[in-house]
């Protein structure tokens, strides 16, 4: 029986990859993605500046080095065909065949698929193995400045306005606003009864869906965190009002938190 090795890849940075994603990715059999064009660069990226360690690990293989058999490794793997995907896979590792499943970016299965697939392993006594590295939603929760040993994540939010303003009023039983630190304030940190709040958007929809915030929660103060460990990552706290005027044309992946 063979193993699926979840494995996390960078968000933006490809520094923060693990020796050990790296191993993982050139010595399993196949490698399930979302985008198979993107996880062939990352591939042909990563042989390219690391080879000359790569080949002093033990059971990598070289002829994943090349190209045309890296692409043969390569099964995609994405929300639309998962139902397809996953009795190929399972499949594959009853044969004695190790996968590792990767998304386009960060952990896999945190708002993206895999979790179809790793239920599936489970029920068929299918080891499943974690490779830890990086996650925006861990990085966004840690540079906050909010309290993080109790968290809610919610994904992304509903496309629809009703759906999202519905969602977002369910939190209000135990959801009781405070201020993050804004200017160098201090926080009480006792006052801070409630998880800390964290959701990603997509540029094109953050103008409603802070809106949304603001119509259930008021003009409270919350983090945008966008672009995480590239170029242009910024970490933002202040009111809603202003963020709905600052980010009037945001770009990259945003990930709120409150």
């Amino acid at each position: 029986m063979g193993t699926l090795y979840i494995v996390a890849t960078p968000i933006g940075n490809l520094e923060d990859i693990t020796i050990r994603a790296i191993k993982t990715l050139f010595t399993v059999d196949y490698i399930a993605c979302e985008d198979t064009r993107k996880t062939g660069q990352l591939l042909k990226t990563l042989k390219d500046k690391y080879k000359e360690a790569l080949i002093h690990l033990e059971g990598v293989r070289m002829h994943s080095f090349k190209v045309e058999e890296s692409a043969k490794r390569l099964i995609s793997y994405y929300d639309e065909i998962e139902f397809k995907r996953v009795p190929e896979i399972i499949e594959l590792l009853q044969n004695n065949k190790n996968v590792a499943l990767v998304s386009d970016s960060g952990t896999p299965l945190i708002s993206d698929p895999g979790f179809k697939l790793v239920r599936e392993c489970i029920r068929r006594n299918i080891k499943v193995v974690s490779i830890p590295g990086p996650s925006s939603v861990i990085a966004a929760l840690t540079s906050s400045g909010l309290p993080p040993n109790n968290f809610l994540f919610l994904g992304y939010l509903p496309p629809k306005k009703q759906k999202r303003i519905n969602l977002l009023k369910g939190l209000q039983h135990f959801v009781i606003p405070s201020d993050p630190p804004v200017g160098g304030e201090s926080r009480n940190l006792s006052a801070d009864i409630h998880p800390t709040i964290i959701f990603f958007e997509t540029p094109h929809r953050l103008k409603g869906s802070l809106e949304d915030l603001q119509e259930v929660f008021g003009n409270i103060e919350i983090v945008i965190a966008r672009e995480l460990t590239k170029i242009h990552e910024e970490v933002w706290r202040g009111k809603i009002s202003t963020a709905i005027k600052y980010f009037g044309k945001a770009k990259g992946e945003i990930v709120i938190l409150f």
